[in-house]
């Protein structure tokens, strides 16, 4: 009987959509041994492969099936939005632009209150110094990731350039370390041929180190000029038939 409700499930949807909203029949299923759904395709704008599904349902006994639910689903080829993503998730480096605000999450492991020793001996020494910090410091978390999204980043010595040359921005003249413990590991790089201005990892290394030497030779070589303007003319005579 469930299942034999095709008639009834159709003139349900025809009833609250339209007539030329159905489509063809698509089938049914049980859904336990008192409900039913039917399917068809729906014929609506903006909603292509979408299916209308509508549960019929009967009390063991019955001797009819009632409509319980007409609603619109999505089928295999439906075209669906993308997940949505609250928009503290959606946010990638990179995505702030000029006049945008963009403040830390109420709980972000990155920082901690600027009164709290931060273990970077570099900030905890002049915070000590003045008698009061900045508000917010980087905890040893924010410093630990940051070290690791460098190090595995474009400047770091995993990078293609970087595996391209023996030598490291360790003892390059370029080389400019950071102050505190981040110190250790990295520093900015200060030649404009190179990655100016980039906080780059002690490891990293480019063809442009302040150690690399001259190419051999001294270029092209030298000719003395050539003015054509004092060469002489001259006939060539008749030398006979010898």
């Amino acid at each position: 009987m469930l299942l034999g409700a095709v008639e009834l499930a159709r003139s349900a949807i025809v009833e609250f959509s339209g007539e030329e909203t159905v489509g063809e029949y698509l089938g049914a299923t049980l859904e336990d041994s008192t409900a039913a759904t039917h399917r068809f395709l729906a014929i609506m704008p903006g909603y292509r492969g979408w299916q209308w599904a509508v549960v019929v349902a009967a009390s063991p006994g019955a001797d009819h099936a009632t409509i319980s639910e007409v609603v619109m689903v999505p089928g295999p080829t439906a075209l669906l939005a993308p997940k949505w993503v609250p928009w503290q998730d959606r946010i990638r480096p990179g995505d702030l632009g000029p006049g945008d605000l963009l403040a830390p999450a109420v709980d972000d492991p990155r920082l901690v209150p600027g009164y709290l020793a931060s273990g970077d001996p570099a900030v905890d020494e002049v915070a000590r110094e003045v008698g009061f910090g900045r508000r917010q410091v980087l905890s040893p978390y924010g410093r630990s990731a940051a070290a690791q999204r460098w190090h595995d980043g474009e400047y770091g010595p995993n990078a293609p350039m970087a595996r391209a040359t023996k030598r490291v921005c360790r003892d390059c003249g370029f080389y400019v370390p950071l102050s505190g413990s981040l110190g250790l590991m990295f520093g900015v790089c200060a030649n404009e041929y190179s990655a100016d201005g980039h906080v780059v990892d002690a490891e990293y290394g480019c063809g442009a180190h302040s150690d690399t030497p001259q190419p051999p030779g001294s270029g092209s070589p030298l000719f003395d000029p050539y003015d054509d303007g004092v060469l002489e003319l001259t006939e060539l005579g008749d030398r006979g038939a010898d």
